[in-house]
């Protein structure tokens, strides 16, 4: 995909030459378990992109879970308008940022999808993580992880830094 100009994020000229996204080696320590806790009352939001649309979320709940020893815990979200398509019927949103952003990972955060309903106990499986569009180029709009899911803890795994951002 990413070598079809018709359906690749990258610009053209990152194009040329191009071979893979560049991963971390698969680490079966970043695929844990974790606990689904709902939300007493799903609040809905306008969450930040790296430009000026806002799309609205849903904050669904949370993840609790240990990555390398530390209890961590993200936020689970729904993208309002997209779930109105019978394609994103199910599918729900975890962006976050860890201690690799800007060295090894994307600056600005990476992703992960997860499909609904939840049930209590998730396999979040960060080997999964893949960086937004706007990591290859500025033509997108990507949403910024919002605070509440920073993790202090670093995530070697997933999709790494691109070009630049090396």
């Amino acid at each position: 995909m990413f070598a079809d100009p018709m359906r690749s994020p990258l610009d053209s000229a990152d194009r040329i030459g191009f071979v893979q996204v560049q991963r971390y080696p698969v680490d079966r320590a970043m695929r844990v378990y974790a606990r689904f806790r709902p939300a007493r009352s799903q609040r809905s939001f306008g969450m930040r992109t790296s430009t000026d649309r806002v799309p609205v979320y849903t904050d669904i709940g949370t993840l609790q879970f240990r990555l390398n020893g530390r209890k961590c815990r993200l936020h689970v979200y729904r993208n309002v308008e997209l779930v109105r398509q019978e394609a994103y019927r199910d599918h729900l949103f975890v962006p976050f940022t860890d201690l690799t952003n800007g060295s090894g990972s994307y600056g600005g955060g990476r992703y992960l999808d997860l499909k609904g309903p939840l049930e209590e106990r998730v396999v979040l499986d960060f080997n999964r993580a893949y960086n937004p569009y706007c990591a290859y180029s500025d033509r997108f709009s990507c949403p910024v992880p919002p605070r509440e899911n920073h993790l202090q803890v670093e995530v070697t795994a997933g999709a790494m830094a691109f070009g630049k951002d090396h």
